[in-house]
């Protein structure tokens, strides 16, 4: 029986509510697995019960699942140890494929490091103002300079990217690993499998995302002109697809709202930041006229190197 052991990093547990969110598939998966560790369920000390060890530890196992990137040095010692105990290790959800929201604090402009610091201990209006925790705190983790996913820091072997990831293909990557087999993951962008209706123009006028898109409730979504082409920013040209699972329509279009990009960019897009630059081209729209264009474009994937190849092993 394969040993399995998940971690959470600087994540917000809806990775862990979609494994849980499996359903009736998780009850035939369990069966042949055994749950080493998984904080979402118990509770496990790196120290040992009684926090006596002198050295964090994690057990082995054939399969380690890391949610979450790496914000500070406590999730970057556990990354290493995990990757150290397991044989195959998988990234789980877009901050641990591609470094997510948290991401978006190493903007230019937004302090990195130290103005999360500053935030959260000086200046958020909930907090007594205070100098915060110094450097070498034995409570609290020295903050890295940048939050990083998992791949910059250990080899990842399986990425299944979402915020959440669809339970679909969370159920695809471990009964692929039990089978011995490559997993069939989404490998195309949000515009390949999009159901709305392309014109091929638009009015060239930018819309704020709370403006009301054009389209009949009583229609089904081909009946909707594509949202990029009625003006609004819609990142579905350079996201992965997925996040309605194997049958369903994209989340965001679905509901009759532009892709926020929770996907993270497709795999083989070296540059994102070009390639939506071409589809506003084509839809008629001037890209000079974007407002934050670094928070627009990099919302799910600031933390990983933007013209790097994302490569999902």
């Amino acid at each position: 029986m394969p040993a399995i052991a998940e971690e959470w990093l600087n994540s917000c547990a809806g990775c862990e509510i979609a494994l849980l969110d499996l359903g009736e598939p998780l009850l035939d998966l369990l069966p042949q697995l055994e749950f080493v560790r998984i904080p979402v369920l118990a509770d496990n000390k790196y120290f040992g019960p009684l926090g006596r060890r002198k050295r964090l530890s994690i057990p082995r196992a054939v399969v380690g699942i890391v949610s979450g990137g790496v914000r500070n040095s406590e999730h970057l010692e556990v990354l290493r140890e995990m990757r150290r105990q397991v044989d195959v290790l998988v990234a789980l959800g877009t901050c641990a494929v591609t470094g997510g929201l948290p991401g978006l604090a190493d903007l230019p402009g937004q302090g990195g490091a130290e103005g999360v610091r500053d935030f959260v201990f000086r200046q958020s209006p909930s907090t007594v103002s205070g100098s915060g925790p110094q450097a070498g705190n034995e409570y609290v983790p020295d903050m890295l300079p940048r939050c990083t996913c998992l791949a910059e820091h250990v080899k990842v072997d399986l990425a299944v990217p979402g915020c959440p990831p669809h339970p679909d293909w969370i159920a695809e990557a471990v009964l692929s690993l039990l089978e011995g087999r490559p997993a069939v993951l989404p490998d195309r962008s949000v515009c390949s499998i999009c159901p709305t209706r392309r014109t091929g123009s638009g009015d060239g006028r930018i819309r704020r995302m709370l403006e009301q898109p054009v389209y009949d409730p009583d229609k089904p979504l081909s009946e909707m002109q594509c949202l990029l082409e009625q003006g609004f920013l819609c990142l579905g040209p350079v996201t992965l697809a997925g996040c309605g699972g194997r049958t369903g329509a994209p989340r965001c279009i679905a509901g009759r709202t532009p892709c926020r990009a929770c996907q993270g960019p497709v795999p083989h897009m070296a540059m994102p930041f070009a390639d939506y630059m071409g589809a506003l081209a084509a839809a008629g729209i001037d890209g000079t006229a974007m407002i934050d264009k670094p928070g627009c474009l990099s919302r799910f994937n600031a933390a990983h190197r933007l013209l790097q190849n994302l490569e999902v092993r």
